[in-house]
């Protein structure tokens, strides 16, 4: 029952997301952590396609994940690109099934300590925009109650990006992706600056952006940029109490 009820706090609190301007990035980085949180599942990841169909990273549980998806798009093999092309979900146990299917992807993925993966196309209708990518450190697959729920929160997350207002527009939906990989950069590269001038890793710079941007009611990606522009200073950062999305 405690699962139903995060489930349906996290369908509540990407719903109320949608109802005004809001940040594509930050919401698919809380998207990823949602995954994490409700199902048996170790990292999560998102990539988006850009305009010509290419594939971006563009958010992810931790910066661990952050860089097996990079792998993955630099050796253009993996599940998520699979999932992406096909349309189809991808599911396996990274053993010799994966080995045949990912020989330089399969490898990787166990010696940072991945032991299955599955891959869902962010899809609505005959739209795919991107894919949605579970990892695990166990051998075993997701289950298919798991299954369901993280194709749930896919389908939210898709319909989220397009919104209904412009699906009947694709110069809207090609300019809103184009957007979140814009800021998607924006967002990389402050992390290495706050992370380098505070002396934090990575995933704790990650941290001190969206606790100042959800202290000062601003976009992730607007508090990005100040800080690549040096209008506001990385220590200015640590001085922020964490604050609970809501």
């Amino acid at each position: 029952m405690a699962r139903e009820q995060n489930l349906l706090t996290a369908f509540i609190e990407f719903a109320d997301t949608f109802v005004d301007e809001y940040d594509t990035v930050e919401f698919l980085h809380r998207l990823a952590e949602r995954c994490v949180e409700l199902v048996d599942a170790s990292e999560a990841g998102i990539m988006l396609a850009d305009s010509s169909g290419e594939l971006h990273y563009v958010a992810s549980s931790s910066e661990r994940m952050r860089l097996i998806e990079v792998f993955e798009l630099q050796h253009d093999e993996g599940p998520c690109l699979d999932a992406y092309r096909t349309g189809v979900s991808v599911h396996s146990g990274l053993a010799a099934d994966a080995d045949r299917r990912w020989p330089r992807f399969a490898p990787h993925a166990r010696d940072v300590g991945f032991e299955s993966v599955s891959a869902l196309p962010m899809r609505l209708r005959s739209d795919i925009i991107g894919a949605l990518n579970i990892f695990s450190v166990s051998p075993v697959p997701l289950s298919d109650e798991d299954r369901l729920v993280v194709q749930a929160l896919a389908d939210i997350a898709t319909i989220g990006i397009l919104q209904e207002r412009a699906l009947g527009d694709a110069l809207v939906v090609t300019s809103q992706l184009e957007a979140a990989l814009e800021s998607r950069i924006a967002i990389e590269q402050a992390k290495g600056i706050v992370a380098e001038r505070n002396q934090v890793t990575v995933d704790e710079a990650f941290t001190l952006l969206r606790n100042y941007s959800r202290a000062h009611n601003v976009l992730l990606s607007q508090t990005a940029r100040e800080i690549i522009n040096g209008n506001l200073g990385a220590s200015v950062l640590t001085a922020q109490p964490e604050v609970e999305p809501k």
